[in-house]
């Protein structure tokens, strides 16, 4: 599958079923960056991430000026973002990024989706080592030739810039997230399918029968609990 299927598949995720969980993670996120360093996209490289990864998810405007509006008010909700990892049916590497205003809510609730599924939770570092963090970009309108030399120009460590259905895009370490969104911003791109650091494991693994539906169902589970954010895991869909 490749690093093209993480792009295909972030594509894929805001089907109709799951649109309204989606608004409310992506709103959280918003407001929290918002929160933390302004209402201003513009002075606040954080936030102006946070809109453009709603951005790429389809988020309407509507959603993303409510969440800034409420982090400019008197609400004083306080959210974490906390890491979990475990292993899921068939030996499977899970990791699961919460943002949470309620910690004893969100561990019960993640640690439930490993339990009824024969998976387990793990101690922090149980399966991240077979992860590595990475930023990736994926736009339009720009050639692979102009986009490495914008970024080299400005010395961005990047992994790599390839074309994957009809698209550019751009790998990088996950430090360097920042560095290379801000040349794309100066470079005039504005619209973005994929803007965001993400978990690709080192390998994937083939699931089989009752393993692979235990799975299937460990993951629509995990769609289910508000405090979710994001996802990773090593199987092959």
């Amino acid at each position: 599958m490749g690093r093209a299927f993480e792009v295909r598949k972030q594509a894929m995720a805001a089907s109709a079923a799951k649109k309204a969980v989606l608004y409310n993670r992506m709103a959280r996120e918003i407001y929290l960056a918002a929160r933390e360093g302004g209402t201003d996209p513009t002075d606040n490289l954080a936030l102006r991430n946070a809109i453009d990864k709603a951005k790429s998810k389809q988020i309407p405007r509507d959603v993303i000026d409510r969440a800034i509006k409420k982090a400019s008010g008197n609400d004083n909700e306080k959210y974490q973002a906390i890491r979990y990892e475990g292993y899921g049916p068939g030996g499977s590497a899970i990791i699961i990024d919460t943002l949470t205003n309620n910690v004893n809510r969100a561990v019960a609730e993640v640690r439930n989706c490993f339990t009824k599924t024969g998976g387990k939770l793990g101690v922090n570092g149980a399966v991240v080592h077979l992860f590595d963090p990475l930023a990736i970009f994926a736009f339009e309108g720009k050639t692979v030739e102009e986009i490495l030399e914008l970024l080299l120009l400005a010395n961005c460590d990047i992994t790599d810039v390839v074309t994957e259905d009809g698209q550019v895009v751009v790998y990088a370490p996950a430090t360097a997230f920042n560095s290379v969104k801000v040349v794309l911003d100066e470079a005039g791109i504005t619209t973005f399918q994929m803007a965001e650091i993400t978990m690709l494991p080192h390998e994937r693994i083939t699931l089989q029968g009752d393993d692979a539906e235990r799975f299937a169902k460990m993951l629509n589970m995990f769609d289910e609990v508000d405090d979710v954010q994001d996802v990773y895991h090593n199987v092959v869909e």
